[in-house]
């Protein structure tokens, strides 16, 4: 199954839907995320959308309704959980100042 994230005006995850393999196949049978995105789009009338990785392969972690996609790290970043944590650029996750 493929993952994909609504994205809003705010770059902001509106939600996240979950589609068969099938609908990113190509006439080579390649996964290709812009048909996925195609589907997303005429299924819900529009929208902007990304495919997210459940295992983390892509876009560095998982989307999640209130996550943040960050176009120039290519990544879905959580919200920050207090204003003393910082974001690891590596990971895109959120660190405690212990």
């Amino acid at each position: 199954m493929a993952h994909f994230a609504e994205i809003g005006i705010d770059n902001i995850v509106k939600r996240v839907v979950v589609i068969h393999n099938n609908e990113l196949l190509d006439d080579n049978n390649k996964e290709q995320e812009s048909l996925g995105i195609a589907f997303c789009q005429s299924l819900f009338g529009g929208g902007t959308w990304k495919q997210t990785s459940y295992n983390r392969s892509f876009r560095k972690n998982f989307a999640g309704i209130g996550y943040t996609f960050d176009k120039s790290r290519d990544a879905f970043i959580s919200p920050q959980p207090a204003s003393d944590w910082t974001l690891n650029e590596d990971t895109c996750m959120w660190e405690s100042p212990e």
